[in-house]
């Protein structure tokens, strides 16, 4: 006689109690916010393939390659850091604050030039942009400084502190110069702070001090000749306010941009067929604007798959914040949700003429290997963040975080 033996139960038995860990922990990850990101990374690629054949003679994969590599390293660095627990980086908030502010201080000393901004330290066989690692940095030591101080946060104090500390990596970006990404790093902020449960009446003191710092910087200041802002910024700032006022020159983009999209009709007007991109009118149409050619390319119907996965992702990573097993996750997880975000409302906004041009990269999209692996290292850390949340076991004492 033959007995039947149930496999999966032998299987079960079979399995030794790191293995069975291992398993339960794969199974608190959030898979749709994955498959979200996944396939935005795949649509990433493909926009690129489109995007830029024609930009590099007679490599029309060129950055199509270059891109790939980078997505496989920040894959690989989404994996690592998903299988970190949190509470490490609250434990050593000091340290990253440190390591986000020397890299910063490095760029500014032996950083690399390109048109007129210090913002790349060039180590020969790889180019980084430190600004772009330290935006998830300042979100790790603000989530470990806020939840520190969670029964003050609304004190006056705590804010200003906050305020003050994320100021310094800000500027110092601000510096290279590269305004967008300081924006970033006060979205980023205005994030952590938000989630911690600042109190209103901060964060309308901090919103009122915004708008007198941007009425000094962009008219009282240069009325007595005092220039905070670059030509060029201040250019784009009062082009957003006057459209029409310089269509040949701090204008231009923004127009050519606009025209781009709009030719872009319900289906697209395919690679080949998409002349604002084709033929170079539109510039840096691989960074800044990829969202408009890529919206001539394939039109309305593209544009919004590529918003709908943004928005499953923004969703997935909210839901995360509620699960949150404490305050330093929860806080750490909204602040990338809304820095992520405000990129993307900044980088297709101002495609449209309805937000300025800051150069900030569309999240998985743009050209550049900082951003792409930068923003992947983010999403292991919503990973973590969501494989212990509530209700989940906590780990063996030495192998895990403890509570505060």
């Amino acid at each position: 006689m033959i007995d039947y033996v149930d496999s999966r139960s032998s299987t079960v038995r079979a399995l030794s109690p790191e293995g069975s860990e291992v398993l339960a922990f794969l199974r608190r990850l959030d898979w749709l916010l994955l498959l979200a990101v996944g396939a935005l990374l795949g649509l990433g690629l493909w926009v690129i393939a489109g995007v830029t054949r024609n930009d590099v003679s007679g490599e029309p994969d060129y950055f199509l390659t270059r891109q790939a590599i980078f997505a496989a390293f920040g894959a690989v660095g989404l994996v690592l850091t998903t299988f970190v627990d949190p509470d490490h980086y609250r434990r050593h908030a000091r340290v990253v604050y440190g390591l986000m502010t020397g890299l910063l201080l490095l760029v500014l000393v032996v950083g690399a030039v390109e048109r007129g901004s210090r913002r790349w330290i060039d180590l020969g066989f790889y180019r980084f942009q430190p600004s772009e690692f330290a935006k998830l940095l300042l979100v790790l030591f603000l989530g470990g400084f806020l939840a520190d101080r969670y029964k003050r946060v609304s004190d006056p104090r705590t804010v200003a502190a906050a305020v003050g500390l994320a100021l310094v990596p800000a500027l110092l970006v601000f510096m290279q110069p590269d305004f967008g990404t300081a924006l970033v790093y006060g979205a980023a902020l205005v994030g952590t702070l938000v989630v911690a449960g600042t109190r209103w009446v901060h964060l309308s003191a901090l919103a009122a001090g915004i708008v007198i710092a941007a009425i000094l910087a962009l008219w009282a200041l240069p009325a007595i000749g005092v220039e905070v802002l670059k030509p060029y910024q201040a250019k784009r700032l009062t082009g957003f306010t006057n459209p029409d006022s310089d269509p040949g020159g701090a204008t231009y983009n923004v127009n050519q941009s606009i025209t781009a999209i709009g030719s872009g009709g319900v289906s697209g007007r395919g690679v080949s067929g998409a002349t604002q991109t084709s033929l170079d009118f539109l510039p840096v149409h691989g960074t800044d604007f990829v969202f408009a050619s890529f919206a001539e390319q394939r039109g309305f119907v593209g544009a919004a798959i590529l918003l709908g996965l943004y928005l499953l992702v923004v969703w997935r990573g909210l839901r995360i914040v509620a699960i949150a097993r404490d305050a330093f996750s929860a806080i750490v997880a909204g602040g990338i949700v809304i820095a992520l975000l405000f990129q993307i409302f900044v980088n297709v906004g101002m495609t449209m003429g309805i937000a300025p041009v800051t150069g900030i990269p569309l999240p998985f999209v743009s050209v550049g290997g900082s951003s792409l692996i930068a923003n992947l290292l983010a999403m292991g850390v919503l990973q973590a963040v969501c494989a212990r949340g509530r209700g989940a076991p906590r780990e063996r004492p030495g192998a895990g975080s403890k509570r505060r």
